[in-house]
């Protein structure tokens, strides 16, 4: 992934990890990204949250409301990737 690092993508991730509150990343996610950029981020997350409970692909789907081809991609960098890993860790800290 670290095919798209530059000093642009650098600052945007600067940026965001500024934002202090949901409402910030609702104000600026709406500006940088289409209403349908941030749904799609969602929903691969959620996949990637039902995925790591054990939920089969098909229920995904239509839970989600996304393809099993997206599924299996976010599947394949929760296995291999460390992006959505860190996320859910991440998040299962913050429940505790």
């Amino acid at each position: 992934m670290s095919n798209f690092r530059s000093e642009s993508v650098d600052r945007l991730f600067e940026i965001i990890l500024r934002l202090e509150s949901t409402e910030d990343c609702y104000r600026f996610f709406e500006d940088i990204c289409t209403i349908k950029e941030v749904q799609d981020m969602a929903q691969r997350l959620d996949a990637a949250f039902l995925l790591d409970q054990g939920m089969n692909y098909q229920d995904i789907s239509r839970k989600v409301g996304i393809s099993t081809a997206t599924i299996s991609r976010v599947s394949k960098c929760l296995k291999y990737g460390k992006g959505y890993r860190n996320a859910i860790d991440k998040a299962k800290e913050n429940q505790s």
